[in-house]
């Protein structure tokens, strides 16, 4: 019998190979259409330019292909940064909703390429009642929210456990599956207003004093600091090949998310299910992530009639 040799896995699986000299095939062309330009520069003007002048003009081009090969900038390689931000910069920066032929700017405004309006194009289509995102081409999303453990603070053998539940979900999983961290601002003014409200009903005037004071206390922690709340999500997504198999993806997703429930429960972790409101009122949040946070019963449910008065 004979044993062949293990192969390391990375832990970061989508690193690019390595072709040549610990290189990626994209920096070995960059560093090759560097040198190919500064060959050819020398055949062209090596003869008639002083030795100084042709290095003065070829370092500069040499300096630059070497860090767009090897560079990196907030952990995306330094040609990739610097052609997401050619392409910021040449891209529309108004963009207005509805038919997706945009108006025309006015005369005033022709001038400038970079004030004409183009179509704002969401990846959402909507919520539907059960609290899926209708992704259109892309099939429907399914979001929960998880509860999180301290994992620190667990013995090894609770963390081997824990990695081992996490692990067997992982494996589990038959598509694609987005875990999300995010922080939102925490809106403390409804608990101080309840506090203050409920503090003379308190049995005994000592209750009532520690209610003032936890209610003062929580409006100078508000004053003083931006009390911010860590919401993890787990989006579970099903492909949609057309309008009739979207009734089917959408069950997939939910089944999804009830077998991530069931298996992770045993890591004591709460999976809960969002609802259309919950849904609606976290999209609004993303688009305008600086406005106060928007409580689901403020959002209006998939097809619900909003009379005036109702909702502001």
């Amino acid at each position: 019998m004979t044993w062949s040799q293990p192969i390391r896995i990375p832990a970061d699986v989508e690193q690019a190979d390595k072709i040549m000299a610990n290189f990626t095939a994209r920096q070995l062309g960059i560093l090759t259409g560097t040198g190919a330009i500064l060959y050819g520069g020398y055949l062209g003007f090596g003869e008639t330019l002083p030795p100084l002048v042709f290095l003065a003009v070829a370092l500069p081009i040499a300096v630059t292909g070497i860090l767009l090969a090897i560079g990196r900038h907030d952990g995306i390689s330094l040609d990739r940064y610097v052609l997401a931000a050619i392409s910021f910069h040449y891209r529309p920066k108004r963009f207005v909703t509805g038919s997706v032929d945009a108006p025309r700017p006015p005369a005033w405004m022709a001038a400038s390429a970079s004030l004409i309006p183009s179509p704002l194009r969401l990846p959402a289509r909507g919520v539907s009642v059960d609290g899926l995102i209708d992704l259109g081409p892309d099939g429907v999303a399914a979001l929960a929210e998880v509860s999180t453990v301290s994992f620190a603070l667990r013995t090894p053998d609770e963390q081997d456990a824990l990695v081992a539940v996490f692990g067997r979900w992982l494996n589990s999983l038959p598509g694609p599956v987005q875990i999300l961290v995010r922080a939102e601002r925490v809106d403390l003014t409804t608990t101080v207003a309840a506090l203050q409200e409920t503090a003379p009903d308190l049995p005994h005037p000592a209750l009532e004093q520690a209610a003032r004071e936890h209610a003062a206390f929580l409006r100078e922690l508000t004053d003083r600091h931006e009390l911010l709340r860590r919401q993890v999500l787990l989006v579970a997504r099903e492909p949609s090949a057309n309008a009739g198999s979207r009734a089917t993806s959408a069950a997939r997703a939910l089944r999804r998310l009830e077998e991530a429930s069931r298996v992770l429960g045993a890591c004591g972790l709460d999976v809960r299910l969002l609802d259309a409101r919950a849904v609606a009122a976290l999209l609004a949040s993303c688009f305008d992530p600086t406005a106060p946070p928007i409580h689901g019963d403020r959002v209006s449910s998939p097809g619900e009639v909003i009379t005036r008065g109702e909702h502001r």
